[in-house]
C-alpha cells in the first residue's frame, strides 16, 4: 500500500472518529435545554426514567405510555383572551355586511362596537352564541380553510406575533422528549376541536387525530353530488372540566399516566390521569412571568388556577414556576 493509500485511510478513520464523538455528544444533549435544573426538571427526567426503564419496577409498556396536554395556558398564551374567543370576534367583524341586524343585537353589537364589559355581562349565553353564529353554518372543509387562513394571519396585541409563535419553547421540547422516549402525546382542550386540528400537527408535532377538544353537531349530506359534512349551531360536547375524562374515554381509549394542565379546567383531567396506581405523573403549568409572559392564578377571569393549585399540594403533582423553571418562555 502506498504512503499516499495510507494517508487517505487514516484521515478516513481519523474523520469517522471525530463523526462518531459528534453524533454521541449529540445524543448526550440536554433534551430540555429550555428548562433551568431545578426540581421540577428533575422530576420530569426521573419520571421518563423510571417509566421507560426495561426490567425496572415502574416500567410502563411502551404501548400505554400516553400523555396528555391542555392547550390554551399549557402548550400556548392563553391571555388576554382565549385565542378562539378573538377568532370569534375577527369572524363577526368580517360576516356583519352579511349580517346588518347584528349592529343593533346583542352580543354582536357589544364586539362591533368594542364593548368588552358589554360582552362580559353577556355571559356564557353570550359567548355561545358567537361561536354558533361564527363557527357554524358552513362545510368541515370551508371552515378548516377559514381557520387555516386567520391563523396565519392573525397577531397577538401584546407581542404582534403570530399566535402559532406564543407557544412555550419548553413544552414543545417536553412534547418532544415524551415522543422520543416512546410516548403517544395528545391534545385535550376546551377549545374547539376542528379549530385547533389544522396547525396542531405542524405548532406540536401533535397530528390531527391526537386531538380532543369540544365540538359542535355536524351532519352528512350530498351537495351537488357531493358528500360533505354540515357544521350546525348546536353544540355537541364540551371537553372541559369534567368532561376531559369523559373525551379522553371516548376519543384515546387509554387511561394517561401524565397529564399536563395549568387551570382549575384540568383538575379532573388531573385527577384521572394521576389516580390510577402504579408510577403517574401530574404537571401544572403556574404563571408567575409578567415580564416574559403574564402571571395570574386563584383570581384570573381566564386560566382560573385556584382548586387545583390546592390540589396539586395534596396529590404531589409538579408544579411548574414558569419565572423560575424556564430559561426561555417562548420559541424564539
Amino acid at each position: 500500500m502506498s504512503m499516499f493509500a495510507r494517508g487517505w485511510i487514516a484521515l478516513a478513520l481519523g474523520v469517522a472518529a471525530l463523526l462518531s464523538t459528534q453524533i454521541v455528544a449529540r445524543g448526550a444533549d440536554d433534551p430540555l435545554p429550555s428548562w433551568n435544573d431545578t426540581a421540577t426538571k428533575q422530576a420530569i427526567v426521573a419520571f421518563v426514567t423510571a417509566v421507560t426503564t426495561e426490567g425496572s419496577p415502574d416500567f410502563v409498556p411502551a404501548p400505554e405510555r400516553v400523555a396528555v396536554f391542555d392547550n390554551d395556558g399549557t402548550l400556548w398564551a392563553e391571555q388576554p383572551m382565549y385565542v378562539q374567543m378573538t377568532f370569534a370576534l375577527d369572524r363577526v367583524k368580517a360576516m356583519v355586511p352579511l349580517h346588518p341586524e347584528w349592529k343593533d343585537q346583542q352580543p354582536f353589537k357589544a364586539v362591533l362596537e368594542g364593548d368588552m364589559k358589554a360582552l362580559a355581562e353577556s355571559g356564557e349565553r353570550g359567548v355561545a352564541e358567537l361561536i354558533m353564529a361564527t363557527h357554524a353554518g358552513m362545510t368541515t372543509d370551508e371552515f378548516e380553510m377559514i381557520v387555516t387562513d386567520w391563523i396565519a394571519t392573525a397577531r397577538d396585541p401584546r407581542f404582534n406575533r403570530p399566535y402559532t409563535d406564543l407557544v412555550y419553547q419548553p413544552m414543545i421540547e417536553l412534547l418532544g422528549y415524551l415522543r422520543a422516549n416512546g410516548f403517544k402525546t395528545y391534545i385535550v382542550s376546551g377549545g374547539g376541536i376542528e379549530f385547533m386540528r389544522p396547525w396542531t400537527e405542524r405548532v406540536y408535532g401533535i397530528p390531527r387525530e391526537n386531538v380532543v377538544g369540544s365540538s359542535i353537531k355536524t351532519t352528512f349530506e350530498m351537495r351537488d353530488g357531493r358528500p360533505v359534512l354540515f357544521r350546525l349551531p348546536q353544540l355537541d360536547f364540551i371537553d372541559d372540566k369534567a368532561g376531559k375524562p369523559v373525551g379522553i374515554n371516548a376519543h384515546i381509549g387509554r387511561r394517561p399516566i401524565a397529564a399536563f394542565g395549568n387551570s382549575d379546567g384540568d383538575l379532573e383531567m388531573l385527577q384521572w390521569a394521576t389516580m390510577g396506581g402504579g408510577v403517574r405523573f401530574g404537571l401544572i403549568v403556574h404563571h408567575t412571568d409578567a415580564e416574559r409572559e403574564y402571571a395570574y392564578d386563584r383570581q384570573a377571569l381566564i386560566g382560573k388556577l385556584d382548586k387545583a393549585l390546592d390540589a396539586a399540594v395534596l396529590n404531589k403533582w409538579t408544579v411548574v414556576d414558569m419565572k423560575g423553571d424556564w430559561k426561555r418562555v417562548f420559541k424564539d
